[in-house]
């Protein structure tokens, strides 16, 4: 095992989180991935209508592709993705939920998050994880084992790079021999980073370091209750980590069905189709959103059934309704 040695001038994690992000849940939403295939210009109109009807973010995911019922389907390419629909809006955040480290070199995964940062004018937020779906590591060529490992070293060099704009790494699986990040994002410190994974490994990698953390629907059950259980032991490590629960945000995804919701179609987790979906009039839905802001969730992204742009129009009212609950 070769021996891992980096040099960079940052001591101490650069924290973005604001108090405003700590009085109101943002509630954002994320685009299809694989659900209908989606034309680009339709995909960018509904980024435009999220901004429109109030979200407060919209999501995209880096994913190759899925065996699906249908066939092999996949979406459009992340980063590129992100890059047009930063150009596209103007306030709204945007980010993967979340960035594979593995289908990018690490350094270059920082510069086109540098880049989409600069495109936005300061909206990304960095979403990053290990992945998990060996069906499209093993159709694009990319190596699935030691996927944990590969993630620790490839997290090292992006948030050192983003944070700080320059690193020099050698390690067991990535190289990075000198390199400067220029141009840097327009904000000091670099974007916000969030991890999406609440593995006890994952977490010990990231928590020292990270602005947010965040989980699958599946993985708390997709209820307010599980969400807060899940805080608890992620509050804990967080504190162990030497950092306080008011630095690292408490994030999730959140799975609603609307009345003509059918049932997702995408690579879903094991599991995924036996967790209940939210559902309800925006009143109703409003309200179990209000549930989970009380939970101690400061940043939720909607995963619909169906996304669609006449969806994404109608959970304006459901924004409306839980804006009146405050």
């Amino acid at each position: 095992m070769s021996q891992t040695s980096y040099t960079t001038r940052l001591t101490v994690p650069v924290l973005k989180v604001h108090s405003e992000s700590m009085e109101r849940m943002k509630i954002g939403i994320q685009l299809p991935e694989v659900e209908w295939e989606v034309p680009f210009p339709e995909l960018i109109e509904m980024a435009q209508e999220a901004e429109a009807v109030g979200f407060d973010s919209v999501w995209y995911g880096d994913h190759l592709i899925y065996d699906l019922a249908v066939g092999a389907r996949g979406p459009w390419e992340a980063w590129t993705t992100l890059a047009a629909i930063a150009q596209a809006t103007t306030t709204i955040e945007l980010g993967p939920l979340v960035a594979s480290t593995s289908f990018h070199a690490p350094t270059m995964l920082a510069k086109q998050a540098a880049t989409v940062d600069a495109i936005s004018q300061g909206r990304l937020i960095v979403g990053l994880g290990a992945g998990w779906n060996q069906r499209e590591y093993d159709a694009f060529g990319f190596a699935y084992d030691k996927r944990v490992s590969r993630f620790e070293e490839a997290f090292t060099i992006i948030r050192t790079l983003l944070a700080d704009g320059e690193i020099d790494f050698h390690g067991t699986f990535y190289d990075a021999e000198q390199c400067v990040l220029h141009p840097r994002s327009p904000r000091p410190g670099g974007p916000p980073l969030m991890v999406g994974s609440i593995g006890d490994r994952m977490l010990d990698i990231t928590l020292p370091h990270v602005d947010s953390w965040n989980m699958w629907w599946s993985q708390y059950g997709n209820t307010a209750a599980g969400f807060a259980h899940e805080k608890s032991r992620v509050d804990q490590l967080i504190q162990a980590a030497g950092r306080s629960i008011n630095d690292v945000e408490a994030t999730a995804a959140v799975h609603i069905r609307l009345a003509d919701g059918k049932g997702r179609l995408m690579g879903d987790y094991v599991g995924d189709a036996d967790i209940k979906p939210l559902t309800g009039s925006p009143d109703e839905l409003g309200s179990q959103l209000q549930e989970f802001e009380s939970a101690g969730a400061a940043h939720i992204q909607l995963c619909v059934d169906p996304i669609t742009r006449d969806s994404i129009n109608w959970l304006g009212n459901v924004l409306s309704a839980f804006h009146r609950t405050r």
